[in-house]
């Protein structure tokens, strides 16, 4: 089944264990423009999983591109991709150094510097006007690519990869939509990404791998490039290259680089099929754009859509992916874990964000702290008895790693079924990724022995007489909703999301979702029920629904949503009490109120703990929502925490 994907390929003379590329992407593992020894660990993780390709997060090349606050500085990068390529080395992994430039598309907040760009186009997100090009800077940025070879080259690093993708100042000089320039960088758009070519190749020699990340389709066919316009670039490009990585995006679409599960996963398969065709096997070619799956990555290789599969997201989730589907059948011989599933959700695997996040996965908390909290559980010197109150994401988490390090794991779940809020929220278009993290979790905790026992409330008394016997508790019960906190009026009901998303029966009539949180959920829960035809409408306290969503890349597509399913959204609004006919809205900034029509109101606020267990038995563990009702990758860190320290001496009695 992954016969082709587990293949060796040899680049400029050089073979990489596997078809699989782990791309470049941005990690805040790094400080004062370097990468750090954080860095080393998180690729070495991957590269012992099997990835046969490795890009480090992009170095930028000259000092004034200042992208995000830690985004790596070339001059700055000699050490760090020392110490990764000696790290990766020894499990065959060809190890190329990102290279790139942002341009318009950067920021000037930290280099206190014009952004640059090929013409006077100010960047779609930030509106921020670049400076033009002129000879000087275009000759300093060659001469940055050509320095930054160099210090790859003398680190070790295996090539370089050029960023010519949906935020680079190559890709820039690609387009119509930037580069209006007369001159012979405009008159030829691929003149600067040519030199910088040349100057990289003369440095880097014939042994080395040069790689080229290549935006194929902008989206934007009005002016940008376009599918047809890339099968040129790339028959151009193709003899100067030893491998080439298709993706998409531009400036007015950078979010469809990597989007969330709303886009089907392999999603670029046509682009790439076509690219590929254009050079006639010219250069390798790459497949980029949530590929998930081994057997998803597999089948593009058998027919023949790339020669190389990019799993970026995939191997960040599960690091093992390329070793287990190496293994394949031998490894369910020895009841080995399935890959762990990336949920195409971006929630912490995308962090360019100005609270400078450190990457990590929902799913695996160990991503991007792999050298203070290695993944694997070390067996437990002295193993116990744990009994586990609560059978969601966090409960189930802290079931499966205490299990694995050898503990007596009781889960109850007063449930008919495991997987809490998160089951629950698996329903609708882009959200069916969460049941697949709750199946992991469930065959996982079965696998290792964990004891479940589905339909068992828990009582106090059950909790004292564990506790008592030497057992460890750790409660995981979950969240209530909040109390409506004004009157309520017969006509019109209450309910929380989870009741919807669960089938609760609604009455007849229009439907109203208040959404003063901003994340996922009123969105997910709106689209699920206009799906089904009903009359619904959201109101919200800010000026676009679902603002947290910037965080993940889908806010723009899941407001476009909203309205081509006919959903009214009613901005910077507040309900401000409940009607005999309706609701009553609030503008939060000028006071203004107004009646909307509902038979149902949808209260999407914060939910609270589920406390009566833990005031009860107050010295128990608590995670999860009963702590503090937050999110999927709270509760699974800390599952995974709890169980780290359980029988530490200040958690028994």
């Amino acid at each position: 089944m992954t016969q082709r994907l587990t293949e060796g390929l040899t680049l400029a003379g050089r073979t990489a264990r596997s078809r699989v590329l782990f791309g470049p992407h941005e990690t805040n593992l790094g400080s004062d423009r370097a990468l750090s020894g954080r860095h080393v660990a998180y690729y070495e993780r991957r590269a012992r999983g099997g990835a046969g390709i490795l890009v480090t997060e992009v170095a930028s090349v000259h000092a004034d591109d200042w992208p995000y606050e830690r985004a790596p500085l070339a001059a700055e990068s000699a050490p760090g991709w020392r110490d990764i390529a000696a790290a990766c080395r020894p499990h065959g992994t060809l190890v190329l150094a990102g290279l790139g430039h942002t341009g318009l598309q950067g920021s000037s907040a930290y280099s206190q510097s014009a952004l640059w760009g090929p013409s006077r186009v100010a960047d779609a997100v930030t509106r921020e006007l670049p400076m033009e090009m002129e000879r000087a800077e275009i000759d300093s940025l060659i001469a940055g690519f050509r320095s930054a070879a160099v210090s790859a080259r003398d680190a070790g690093m295996d090539g370089v990869e050029l960023d010519a993708g949906p935020r680079s100042l190559l890709r820039q000089f690609h387009s119509g939509l930037t580069n209006l320039r007369d001159d012979g960088y405009g008159v030829d758009r691929l003149r600067l990404t040519r030199e910088v070519i040349e100057a990289v190749r003369g440095e880097l020699g014939p042994d080395r791998v040069l790689s080229l990340r290549l935006s194929c389709d902008e989206l934007a066919p009005w002016a940008g490039i376009t599918p047809e316009i890339a099968a040129r670039h790339a028959r151009e490009l193709a003899e100067s290259l030893d491998l080439l990585v298709v993706v998409r995006g531009g400036p007015m679409s950078v979010e469809a680089y990597r989007p969330d599960a709303h886009t089907a996963p392999v999603f670029n398969v046509k682009l790439c099929s076509s690219v590929r065709a254009a050079v006639a096997g010219a250069v390798p070619v790459v497949l980029q754009g949530s590929v998930i799956e081994a057997g998803q990555a597999e089948r593009a290789l058998a027919d023949g859509v790339a020669d190389v599969v990019e799993m970026t997201r995939a191997q960040i989730a599960e690091p093992d992916l390329v070793v287990k589907a190496r293994r394949g059948g031998e490894a369910r011989k020895q009841a080995e874990a399935p890959p762990r599933p990336c949920l195409l959700c971006n929630q912490t695997c995308q962090v360019r964000d100005p609270r400078n996040p450190i990457i990590t996965c929902v799913g695996n908390p160990s991503a991007g702290h792999e050298s203070v909290d290695p993944d694997e559980a070390l067996p437990a010197p002295d193993p116990g008895d744990v009994l586990v109150v609560g059978g969601g994401p966090a409960g189930l988490e802290a079931a499966r790693m205490l299990a694995l390090r050898g503990h007596r794991v009781t889960l109850a779940e007063r449930g008919s079924r495991l997987g809490g809020m998160l089951r629950v929220a698996a329903v609708g278009a882009g959200r069916d990724p969460l049941a697949a993290m709750v199946d992991w979790l469930e065959t996982e905790c079965r696998r290792l022995g964990v004891h479940v026992e589905t339909g068992r409330a828990i009582t106090a008394g059950e909790i004292d007489a564990a506790r008592s016997a030497g057992r460890v508790v750790i409660l995981a019960t979950g969240s209530l909703p909040r109390p409506w906190p004004g009157d309520r009026h017969a006509s019109v009901e209450i309910v929380s999301p989870p009741e919807v998303l669960a089938g609760k029966p609604l009455r007849d009539g229009p439907i109203l979702v208040f959404d003063p949180v901003g994340d996922q959920v009123a969105v997910a829960v709106a689209e699920w029920l206009a799906a089904r035809g009903r009359e619904v409408s959201i109101a919200t306290p800010d000026q676009v629904v679902g603002v947290q969503l910037g965080r993940t890349g889908d806010l723009s597509a899941a407001n476009a949503r909203l309205q081509r399913a006919g959903i009214a959204r009613h901005l910077s609004m507040t309900v401000r009490s409940i009607a005999a006919d309706g609701v009553q809205l609030e503008n939060v900034h000028t006071g203004e109120r107004r009646l909307q029509a509902a038979a149902t109101l949808i209260d999407c606020t914060h939910r609270l703990p589920e406390e009566s267990l833990v005031r009860e038995s107050p010295a128990s563990v608590r995670i999860g929502d009963c702590l503090a009702p937050r999110t999927a990758a709270e509760a699974i860190r800390e599952g995974r925490a709890a169980a780290a320290v359980a029988f530490a001496r200040d958690v028994r009695r």
